[in-house]
């Protein structure tokens, strides 16, 4: 897919751009090289905070590079840590999650985000959203062990209350079967949920 509005990572950071506010908090549950961080550093500005997962350490000193490169280091903790781990390191409302599911780019292809840790990485952060927060979540479905996660995702998302919380799914009716889609998560306003 071409590097357009539509593409799912480019989705996920129009939504994380408008709903993210300077001096928020932000997640990047799965850091692999890094763009995300910086996304959301670049986001959140100097009085925010972002704190980025990753188990592969090779994941976490390109994040660290990337993020020195723009002189934006002091803005985010990297933690060599799966994105299940959240919830251990984070105890403030965040308003933005970002996950990108699947394997690290240009790495081992059998590392992989699981089923189990993935919706382990949903629930902490549907606990810790900020009223009005989302989670972004770019699915791929093309690698062995990718359709299993996305039905457990594609189930998570399902079952939460719709007093809580606004599920939207972007796919692609005219592409593959494989093709990446976008899940977006928005926890509801206590004046929403009315």
């Amino acid at each position: 897919m071409s590097n357009t509005f539509f593409d799912p990572l480019e989705l996920a950071r129009h939504w994380i751009r408008h709903w993210v506010p300077p001096g928020g908090t932000a997640v990047d549950g799965t850091a692999g090289r890094g763009r995300d961080t910086l996304f959301l550093a670049e986001t959140v500005g100097s009085d925010g905070k972002v704190w980025a997962f990753d188990v592969q350490a090779e994941a976490i000193e390109d994040t660290a590079k990337l993020l020195a490169e723009h002189n934006l280091s002091g803005r985010a903790a990297l933690i060599q840590a799966g994105h299940e781990e959240i919830g251990q390191y984070v105890s403030d409302p965040v308003h933005g999650v970002m996950l990108n599911l699947g394997y690290l780019p240009g790495g081992d292809k059998n590392r992989i985000t699981l089923p189990a840790t993935t919706v382990r990485a949903l629930k902490s952060g549907v606990e810790l959203l900020a009223p009005g927060g989302l989670i972004t979540i770019v699915v791929y479905t093309g690698h062995p062990g990718g359709p299993d996660e996305a039905g457990a995702v594609e189930e998570f998302v399902r079952d939460l209350p719709q007093q809580g919380f606004v599920t939207v799914r972007f796919t692609y009716p005219n592409r593959g079967k494989t093709t990446p889609y976008l899940i977006v998560i928005q926890k509801r306003s206590m004046e929403d949920s009315q």
